[in-house]
């Protein structure tokens, strides 16, 4: 099936998808820094720069987006065009988050990863809960922390 709108027009449109301070990742920040936790943003120093990083707690949080990352869940569906390209572009992603992962493991960090399917989407938590999740995984000692959609 062809793109309904033109090559330049999807240039534009995937140009303005943001990395940083998606609308997931901005919920996150406002319910735990009402919780009282403060953290540094994006660090450039850390494997896959983190979107939140609490280094009181030894802990880094990413929001990731369930398609870009290739989550299983009912916000991703692989592209039906370019099919081939997608896939080795959602596999790379993959991989790199395994690395990082490993990398951040190693210099004695703990990760936590909110998947977006938890934020919305019909499989949504109810916010209080992935906030009082969250802010329970940075009080404990646990290494890792997934919470993705019911």
């Amino acid at each position: 099936m062809a793109d309904v709108v033109s090559p330049d027009v999807r240039s534009r449109m995937m140009a303005g998808i943001r990395g940083a301070h998606t609308n997931p990742e901005m919920l996150l920040r406002r319910g735990l820094f009402a919780k009282g936790f403060r953290y540094r943003l994006h660090a450039k120093g850390l494997p896959g720069k983190p979107d939140l990083v609490f280094p009181r707690y030894d802990a880094v949080l990413f929001a990731h987006g369930c398609f870009w990352h290739g989550h299983d869940c009912h916000l991703f569906k692989m592209p039906s065009t370019r099919r081939e390209f997608w896939e080795a572009k959602i596999a790379r992603n993959r991989e790199v988050d395994a690395r990082h992962e490993v990398a951040l493991h190693a210099a004695g960090w703990r990760r936590g990863v909110v998947w977006e399917c938890a934020l919305k989407g019909r499989t949504r938590l109810p916010y209080p809960e992935v906030i009082t999740r969250c802010a329970t995984w940075l009080s404990s000692r646990k290494d890792s922390l997934a919470i993705r959609g019911s």
